[in-house]
């Protein structure tokens, strides 16, 4: 049976081993702001600011932050205060929507001191999304033996729709997702990588029980298809499977229960219209293509989601929480036992601008990146206005 996930990218538990205590919030938690919601109070404070378009966060084992920044620097977050850059890094292509985007500890990172990052990098006269491995110095000032273990075959020249987030299956194979690069006919195209969720080993390999494995019928790191802009992924304690969150274009943002080999329809099918009015495709359903389990029309442009088993938050329980860089809020997407959608609750409301990534951290709390050329890393906890 899986492990429980509180985590959107590795197992809980491997966290857990060295965690003591958040470092910084002490320092700046009369910054709090309180905000009410539908079950309980809740308290934002500002962990760490100065960040330049903060994209992913994961908390090391010693509660300290390690968190991206799209022109291409990775950081440590400790006491509130921001590292030097880290280096060893490659250079990305750090244009439009690309750059520096994800990061997720291996689920031996206690061990082994990998990390894996997600970047759009330039080659082949464009640009593409790659993934990257390398191990964290014991001084947290560098990354040694980094390599590339994945490059998308066919690169682009727009600067838009990379993805590209991050999940570690409890297997520990490595899901991500790409976007359609912004050409939208390259989502039906089975033998190119874009519009997809992938799934591949952490040395780049191809999993044998992948559902196009042997490369006839689609690109064999093709989990599945269809997806126009998937910022979001993290693995469901609840189904013991993947959920993502997707860009739409003018409504039909979608939260996605992907199952391998299936087709979720960008564009044939959208509950969206272009950008223009015009309608998409052959409207909401046809023959094929899979149902979202969940849409927002308008659009709340979904940066990241997390799906809720912690311990702080207990009214909570398996529902999905999805960041908004368009209203700058957070949706709870509400779930029964039963995996059934009941309904959706917003709040924060624009209170701190853009929101881009979010996690569970280990004692439950979350954290939220602001999608700002001066961001923050934010923390939410159980929270009583003192005033």
């Amino acid at each position: 049976m899986p492990l429980p996930v509180l985590k959107r990218k590795a197992a809980a538990a491997i966290i857990l081993a060295g965690f003591a205590t958040f470092s910084g919030t002490s320092a700046v938690a009369a910054q709090a702001q309180y905000f009410a919601t539908q079950k309980v109070s809740i308290a934002v404070e500002p962990v760490a600011e100065g960040l330049e378009s903060p994209w992913g966060v994961e908390v090391l084992p010693d509660g300290a932050f390690i968190v991206t920044e799209k022109p291409g620097r990775l950081r440590i977050i400790r006491d509130g205060k921001l590292s030097k850059p880290i280096t060893g890094l490659p250079k990305v292509a750090a244009n439009g929507q690309g750059g520096l985007l994800d990061v997720a500890l291996s689920p031996k990172f206690v061990d082994d001191r990998t990390i894996f990052l997600t970047a759009s990098l330039a080659y082949d006269g464009g640009a593409g999304t790659a993934v990257i491995r390398g191990k964290l110095s014991a001084d947290e000032r560098s990354l040694s033996d980094v390599r590339t273990i994945f490059r998308m075959k066919k690169i682009g020249t727009t600067e838009r729709h990379f993805g590209s987030r991050i999940a570690f299956g409890t297997d520990g194979t490595l899901y991500f997702t790409i976007g359609d690069r912004g050409r939208m006919k390259r989502a039906q195209d089975f033998f190119d990588h874009a519009a997809s969720i992938l799934r591949i080993n952490t040395d780049g390999s191809v999993p044998a029980d992948n559902p196009f494995a042997d490369g006839k019928r689609a690109l064999p790191e093709i989990f599945s298809k269809g997806h126009r802009n998937a910022q979001g992924i993290t693995f469901d304690p609840l189904t013991s499977a993947i959920v993502t969150a997707e860009h739409g274009d003018r409504g039909g943002d979608e939260i996605n229960m992907p199952k391998p080999s299936l087709n979720y329809g960008w564009p044939v099918i959208s509950y969206g219209v272009h950008y223009s009015g015009k309608k998409i495709g052959k409207g909401v359903s046809a023959p094929g293509f899979e149902q979202p389990a969940h849409y927002w029309d308008p659009s709340i442009a979904p940066g990241a989601l997390t799906v809720y088993r912690g311990a702080m938050f207990p009214e909570w329980k398996d529902d999905i929480l999805v960041t908004s860089l368009k209203f700058g809020l957070i949706s709870r997407i509400a779930r029964d036992e039963n995996n059934k959608i009941t309904g959706e609750e917003r709040f924060i409301d624009g209170a701190f601008g853009r929101l881009r990534d979010i996690i569970t951290a280990p004692d439950g709390s979350l954290l939220v990146l602001t999608d700002d050329d001066d961001g923050k890393l934010l923390r939410i906890t159980r929270g009583t206005n003192p005033s």
